[in-house]
């Protein structure tokens, strides 16, 4: 009898694992059939393409990968995308850092054509993407003069980022203007005059002299700038010769100096320029100590915002314009008309049929929901629109910033921005109007795609020789002698060989 009760019970064990086994057999084919039912309907999140994306950081706290708006960028684009954010103030080092590893990302920003990016490229890392931008509808739309700016020798192995071509331009003190009955200066004698009459005829009206024509930095840009004014080149022009010089070498230079030179000895651009830290430059204008700025003309909006929260009476106390006019005509120094590229690499990016796929992404980027998105979030949660215009709902919520705060430098903005803009002012809506009509005189630089070796090792010794003449010219501490002897040590110390590297490249982009 115990026998038999030790083997009934057996038994009994052995049914109940069958039956359980067979239970879970069915559960596990029932949700492989669900599976498969899910992939019927569409692409699975799995099939997705994945891409890691390398760009840099302003904020320490980045977007999550939780963040709804790279949700919305991934289903927008049907990819994974994996960002991987890099603090800007330690952007080149994390960048020569992992050129150097060999393992890159799908997608990598590229700051600058730097040595160590130009022999990745030589090295074969970066996809040559010129051949393939044509079948892109918004990459197709770049800008030539942009493409060449970026390019390496003439190939273009980055989708570069956008920035207006026609930026620079003149802040003015519009009050100033008026209360001294002045027009906007149209020629060079105009905008002396202007200066002259804002040190000395009281344009604020306090009665004090205290006040002066044009404030300047020991950023040089300004004077860049106001050199095309009298013809000279950009960087690099050519001669009667039909080779390339730098703009030093251009017989209008010293005409522009000698007026720079004027202008401090007189009086009308502040004494301590070569010494003033960049990020006080705006101050004498806010502050009603100066009256100009050369610069780029959106920061006429940024200055304007800052004397009305001063004194809100003032309620239009700054205007803008691109250019005046010198014996040559009506010319304008561009910006290189784009900030960093985005290059795909070859680490990850292995077939041309993957190399299209990325460029597809890339592409949907620059459409107009993507930059919405990319730029101010999701309707409704990060911003909304109100009477038509856009009012944002992160300006004082962290939380709600971090979810998008930085995903913009993955845009392009090609052909064009197409995000949304805060509530316009008469102001805004002039600076826009300067920067397309400076792009009809901005003077391009017809070495700007040209990667020298001379100039990788040289360059910021060669820079800093003119750079420095330059300024002790215009403060009176050497004369035109003092010039050419600054010429002959630049031609000595590498220049010579920079010119003919130049022009070589020249003549082979020419052919």
């Amino acid at each position: 009898m115990r026998k038999y009760t030790k083997s009934l019970k057996s038994y009994l064990i052995v049914g109940v694992i069958f039956t359980l086994l067979f239970v879970a057999g069915c559960s596990s084919g029932k949700e492989t059939s669900q599976s498969e039912k899910q992939g019927e309907k569409g692409n699975s999140d799995s099939e997705r393409m994945q891409l890691e994306v390398f760009v840099p950081t302003f904020t320490t706290e980045p977007p999550k990968p939780t963040s709804p708006v790279i949700e919305a960028l991934q289903d927008y684009t049907d990819t994974d995308i994996k960002m991987i954010w890099v603090p800007n103030s330690n952007l080149d080092d994390k960048f020569n850092i992992t050129l150097s590893s060999g393992d890159l990302p799908h997608i990598m920003y590229v700051p600058s054509k730097s040595p160590s990016f130009v022999s990745a490229v030589r090295d074969g890392a970066f996809w040559e993407l010129g051949p393939y931008l044509k079948d892109y509808p918004n990459l197709s739309q770049a800008n030539e003069i942009i493409l060449n700016n970026s390019s390496v020798n003439g190939d273009i192995y980055g989708v570069y980022r956008s920035r207006d071509l026609g930026r620079n331009g003149v802040i003015i003190r519009k009050d100033w203007l008026e209360n001294l009955g002045l027009e906007e200066p149209k020629t060079i004698d105009d905008f002396y005059n202007m200066l002259k009459a804002f040190k000395e005829e009281d344009p604020d009206g306090n009665g004090k002299d205290d006040t002066y024509g044009m404030v300047v930095s020991k950023y040089e840009g300004p004077w860049d700038v106001m050199q095309t004014w009298f013809g000279v080149p950009n960087k690099w022009g050519e001669n009667a010769k039909g080779e390339l010089e730098p703009a030093f070498l251009h017989e209008n230079y010293l005409q522009a100096l000698d007026f720079f030179k004027k202008l401090y000895d007189e009086g009308l651009v502040n004494e301590d320029f070569a010494v003033m830290d960049p990020a006080q430059w705006s101050d004498p204008v806010v502050s009603g100590k100066a009256g100009v700025q050369v610069n780029v003309v959106d920061e006429g909006h940024r200055i304007q915002e800052k004397i009305i929260d001063a004194d809100p009476e003032n309620k239009d106390p700054i205007t803008v314009i691109g250019a005046v006019e010198g014996e040559t005509g009506l010319h304008n120094l561009p910006t290189s008309g784009y900030s960093g590229m985005l290059a795909v690499s070859k680490t990850k990016v292995k077939t041309e049929d993957e190399l299209k796929k990325v460029l597809e992404f890339l592409d949907k980027l620059n459409d107009e929901e993507a930059q919405i998105l990319a730029e101010n979030g999701i309707e409704g949660k990060h911003y909304e629109i109100v009477d038509g215009e856009m009012e944002n709902l992160t300006k004082d919520n962290p939380g709600l910033l971090s979810e998008l705060d930085g995903l913009n430098q993955m845009l392009m903005y090609l052909p064009e921005a197409k995000s949304l803009t805060p509530k316009t002012t008469p102001l805004r809506e002039l600076e826009e109007e300067v920067k397309l009509a400076n792009e009809e005189i901005v003077v391009p630089n017809p070495a700007e795609a040209f990667i020298s070796e001379v100039y990788s090792k040289k360059g910021t010794q060669l820079d800093n020789i003119i750079q420095d003449a330059r300024i002790k010219y215009i403060v009176g501490q050497i004369d035109e002698s003092g010039l050419d002897e600054a010429v002959e040590l630049w031609k000595k110390s590498g220049g010579n060989d920079y010119l003919e590297e130049i022009n070589n490249l020249y003549k082979e982009t020419n052919k």
